[in-house]
């Protein structure tokens, strides 16, 4: 049997290497199938100290022929005796072929997946060299990024391919405190320095992001974000009326039928000089429905609402009407919701202002948003993001894919749970329609999660590149298993004893299946909940600091807008103080610390 195997290495080689490889050999094949392979491992090699280097995990190679297949060791056994070792055991292992290193056209070695020649009984095999491990992770090509250092090997990078990992959507999974945050940084970092004119929008449910991407992101939150409420189609409508809660049924009819003539009347106003002569059509013979983006007034529907109320063949509907035009005005003044209503319709149609600013679609050097999703009322989060994403794609779809998106989506499960009884199923909608048909029109997707089994799998098996990180429960690892190929599959076994920072990355955007480490981030740009970030043990509370807390608290629900509106000011009388003006975030919690008189009461409404 030889001893030694030899991998040809042109002068074209990433290895930049001219001279042929020699590895000692340590085994030979004994048997093959389709995508696996069993080595029997010399008697010589397993007493010698170099028997530490083949564990599981590590990589193999198998000469057959002009090639070099490559392997990935999922299990070593001890066998009693062989043919060849009558007088003592001997140890299997056993590999999944995962790529094969050969020569190309002008004679350079590349490796490259899949097999092309199949192993036979008897070849030479011995572990993977430093230099052919490199040949395996070196990039390819300008579009592969460096994310960390393999785990078997720290000094071997290892590469992604950025093209393969956008067009064909990916995941990034992971229970908490296992670096699953940083891994996300590391990622969309490494996008925005190869793909600079793609656009990242970036759901940040945790407040934890905001200075990971310095100038290049732009941080959106409930005091700064403009999402007017007529861009909400009827569904969103109905779900941010009601609370979250299911609509009611008489309601919600009577609300389907309202709002499209408040659209036409708002269109009305800019072909009529004189608003009193706006009819109120029948929504039968409106052109808009429910779903058209177009602005209208709330105010317009409520008269709808109020005029309807009062004719003679509603009076049956009477309580339903009143309860609704409630409903709409308390959803209205509340403070909270303030980014749907302030300034709502001021400037007319602003729907490509307000796209532009959302998506960055003017980026000016900024081509990320980071929308912090922490300070939403809990009973309009899932409108919000449905809003967000439906808006995301739809753009591609009508622009034929001109300005490329990334929507990066954490805590994916919340929004597109398993369950189709459970959360709101416009976003589930909105998240499917970007899996499935995004990449046709410049949209992609990044879900992280940390239970993957609560995500919809239909969503999540659109995702051709994963990188999971440590997972326990038994159900998140089924369906990682049911998403891997044969060998990754038999690699997860690894996912519930890997250590932080460790992940097991497979899909189209790496070269093999591969347990890397992802690389440290400075401190600077390390993910921290804002919260649980400023917490320290060495922290001493005093009252001064609880009364801090409870201004932030309270400021939380307080309008911090100055809202304009068509109406000319009121001038406060002698006995009157003016209207504060929203307190600057540095000021708010002196102006705060005062009683609330007459005026703080007027400051907390619409």
């Amino acid at each position: 049997m030889d001893t030694t195997f030899t991998t040809a290495i042109g002068s074209g080689a990433r290895s930049h290497s001219q001279a042929p490889l020699s590895v000692s050999s340590v085994g030979y094949v004994t048997s093959v199938s389709g995508a696996q392979a069993s080595v029997e491992l010399n008697a010589s090699f397993l007493n010698s100290c170099a028997k530490r280097k083949v564990t599981v995990g590590k990589f193999f190679g198998i000469v057959s022929g002009s090639s070099t297949i490559i392997g990935l060791i999922t299990e070593i056994v001890e066998q009693a005796a062989s043919s060849q070792n009558k007088d003592q055991g001997c140890s299997i292992a056993r590999l999944e072929l995962v790529g094969e290193i050969r020569a190309d056209a002008t004679g350079a070695a590349q490796f490259q997946r899949g097999i092309s020649e199949y192993p036979s009984i008897g070849d030479s095999a011995a572990p993977l060299s430093d230099l052919q491990l490199g040949l395996v992770y070196s990039p390819s090509d300008a579009k592969t990024v460096h994310i960390g250092a393999l785990q078997q090997d720290i000094s071997v990078n290892v590469h992604i391919n950025i093209e393969d990992l956008l067009t064909k959507h990916f995941a990034l999974l992971g229970t908490t405190g296992v670096g699953k945050s940083s891994g996300v940084v590391i990622i969309l970092q490494q996008i925005l320095m190869v793909r600079p004119n793609l656009r990242i929008f970036l759901v940040d449910p945790h407040n934890e992001y905001s200075h990971c991407f310095g100038d290049k992101a732009q941080i959106l939150t409930p005091r700064n974000l403009r999402l007017p409420f007529w861009l909400f189609n009827f569904e969103e409508t109905v779900d941010a009326f009601f609370g979250g809660r299911p609509g009611i049924e008489e309601e919600v009819e009577i609300l389907a039928e309202a709002i499209p003539v408040a659209k036409s009347m708002y269109a009305q106003y800019h072909s009529l000089a004189d608003r009193n002569t706006v009819k109120k059509r029948d929504s039968k013979y409106t052109s808009f429905t429910g779903d058209t983006p177009v602005p209208y007034r709330i105010e317009d529907l409520i008269d709808v609402l109020d005029e309807r109320m009062g004719k003679l063949e509603n009076r049956a509907l009477r309580s339903a009407y009143h309860k609704l035009i409630g409903r709409i005005r308390t959803f209205r003044n509340h403070p909270r919701y303030a980014f749907m209503f302030d300034n709502a319709n001021l400037g007319g149609d602003t729907m490509a202002d307000i796209l532009a600013e959302i998506f960055r679609l003017l980026p000016n050097g900024r081509p990320m948003t980071i929308m912090q999703m922490a300070g939403f009322p809990a009973e309009i989060v899932d409108s919000v993001v449905s809003v967000l994403c439906r808006m995301a794609f739809d753009f591609g779809l009508w622009s034929d894919g001109i300005a490329p998106l990334l929507f990066v989506c954490e805590e994916a499960h919340r929004y597109a749970p398993a369950n189709s009884k459970v959360g709101f199923g416009p976003t589930r909608r909105a998240l499917s329609r970007i899996a499935k048909e995004g990449r046709k029109y410049g949209v992609f997707l990044g879900l992280v999660t940390q239970r993957p089994s609560e995500i919809d799998p239909a969503i999540i098996s659109q995702c051709s590149t994963l990188f999971v990180m440590r997972m326990a429960n038994d159900r998140d690892q089924a369906l990682i298993r049911s998403a891997a190929s044969d060998a990754a599959a038999s690699l997860l076994t690894f996912v519930p004893s890997l250590g932080t920072r460790e992940v097991f990355a497979f899909g189209s955007a790496v070269a093999i299946p591969t347990r890397l480490m992802f690389k440290e981030l400075p401190v600077e740009h390390q993910p921290n909940s804002e919260a649980a970030g400023k917490s320290s043990s060495n922290w001493t509370i005093d009252k001064r600091h609880i009364e801090q807390v409870i201004e932030r608290w309270r400021s939380s629900t307080m309008s911090h807008r100055v809202i304009v509106d068509e109406d000319p000011p009121v001038v406060p009388t002698a006995s009157e103080p003016p209207l504060l003006a929203p307190a600057s975030d540095h000021q708010r919690f002196k102006t705060l610390r005062k009683p609330l008189d007459s005026s703080g009461a007027r400051f907390g409404s619409s």
